[in-house]
């Protein structure tokens, strides 16, 4: 059944409280920490996402912000930085930043519904699903460039790399 087939209308319904629906529904650990923020725990491949979504009234923007801890040498900010860049050019919704002092590797992306729109289950559940998508797909690139002493453009060979068949 479809996320939308479980609500008869979703035009009342808060994006956040459709946002604690889909976490129930995938079974995933959350706290609604407010009326218009909820917090979640989305397990990946390579570790488990921190994954916090707000809603802004005043822009109508839906915000995700999918974070995970890392805590590259120093001596390897400037290599993680152009691997950010590099990483940016490739994604078309949502970007990643390094919160250098929380040391938070940050994906973030905004979902604009100006003039009363409402955001479907469906456009939700494949903002996070993307979230998660696009954090386990450069993962290992930052850090090969963080510890693995790669360079920002062989790190991001595994990153670009589609895999096939499961092993």
């Amino acid at each position: 059944m479809a996320l939308s087939e479980q609500f008869l209308s979703t035009e009342d319904l808060h994006p956040i409280d459709i946002v604690e629906h889909i976490a129930e529904h995938h079974e995933w650990d959350f706290d609604r920490v407010a009326d218009d923020q909820i917090a979640m725990a989305v397990e990946g491949q390579w570790r488990t996402y921190s994954i916090t979504l707000a809603w802004s009234n005043y822009d109508e923007t839906l915000r995700l912000i999918c974070t995970f801890e890392m805590e590259p040498p120093e001596d390897r900010m400037a290599e993680l930085y152009e691997t950010l860049n590099r990483t940016n050019d490739t994604c078309w919704a949502g970007a990643f930043t390094y919160w250098r002092a929380q040391r938070l590797m940050v994906y973030r992306y905004g979902l604009v519904l100006a003039g009363g729109q409402t955001a479907s289950p469906e456009q939700i559940d494949t903002m996070i699903a993307t979230a998660v998508m696009t954090a386990e797909r450069f993962y290992p690139a930052f850090q090969l460039v963080a510890w693995g002493d790669r360079t920002p453009e062989d790190a991001m060979k595994v990153a670009i790399a589609e895999a096939y068949g499961t092993a």
